[in-house]
């Protein structure tokens, strides 16, 4: 089944991401004016996973508190893909992340034996002196997976050097991040929006198509960095330049977190909404296998 098994019918992804760890508790706090429990990060994760699996493709989980909650309570719906986040996140408490690398507390067999499909990492991508030790993290990844029979999905974010943000032309690292990642040929690449999506459709459509020429995989956007209102628009100009979807968190579920009501404003709010992008992707998005080399 390859990349279907964490696809809609029609080869498009509309994947939701709950693998957010300490940036979910500032979210929290950002959302409600309180600082949050492990408790209640947990109890997010499987509320968001009963409530919206069911419209997804596919989602995505952590270890630290949303892989073992979700499987007790039952969350999953059984049309869901399962992914597991599988990289271990250098941040500081309310900053964002600065690096990242292998979480060896996640066994490729062991997720695989609990139903996952796949496993994610996250790179942060800088031309700086440790762009190679990325590139052999990304594919030391790559082939743990294939090693494993699970999917490889590879997030990249791109940053500046440090010290040399004035000047910096972040596309055209995006656009050399994908070409240096894509050729390692990951099963799934996922990016920011170009320009993230703070331009207009056909300029976001034009950038996304230099992406999928420069990825030359399958790809997918993800939602951070993009304000809210802009995200159905943003993924509708990516597909149209060749994306297939979306992986995304905060755009499906962040303006329902609240300390009473969590459930209601998922139901309410985010359902439908994933529901939603789920019915545009079908529509607009490059199927995976048209993707596939």
């Amino acid at each position: 089944m390859g990349l279907g098994r964490i696809a809609r019918p029609s080869g498009a992804f509309a994947m939701v991401a709950t693998d957010q760890r300490e940036s979910l508790r500032t979210i929290y706090q950002e959302a409600t004016g309180a600082l949050v429990g492990d408790e209640v990060l947990r109890a997010f994760k499987v509320s968001a996973a009963r409530i919206l699996t069911p419209h997804a493709s596919a989602i995505l989980v952590d270890r630290d508190y949303g892989l073992e909650p979700i499987l007790a309570a039952g969350a999953l719906d059984a049309s869901c893909g399962l992914i597991v986040a599988a990289d271990a996140l250098v941040q500081e408490a309310g900053g964002p992340v600065t690096d990242s690398a292998l979480d060896t507390r996640v066994v490729p067999e062991a997720v695989r034996a609990q139903g996952a499909v796949a496993l994610k990492l996250l790179v942060i991508w800088r031309d700086d002196d440790h762009r190679e030790r990325r590139h052999r993290l990304a594919g030391s990844f790559i082939s743990m997976c294939r090693g494993a029979g699970l999917l490889s999905v590879v997030e990249v974010i791109v940053r500046a050097p440090v010290g040399r943000d004035a000047g910096w032309d972040r596309e055209t690292d995006a656009l050399e991040a994908a070409r240096e990642i894509g050729a390692l040929r990951p099963d799934l690449y996922k990016a920011e929006m170009p320009y993230l999506g703070q331009t207009e459709p056909a300029r976001m459509e034009e950038g996304s198509r230099a992406l999928t020429e420069a990825a030359a995989r399958p790809w997918v956007v993800l939602s951070a960095g993009v304000p809210l209102e802009r995200f159905e628009p943003a993924v509708e100009a990516a597909c149209r330049g060749g994306a297939s979807g979306f992986l995304a968190g905060r755009a499906i579920w962040s303006d329902a977190i609240a300390l009473d009501g969590l459930e209601a404003n998922l139901q309410r709010i985010s359902a439908p909404r994933l529901q939603g992008l789920g019915e545009l992707v079908d529509e607009v998005a490059r199927p995976w296998w048209d993707a596939s080399g």
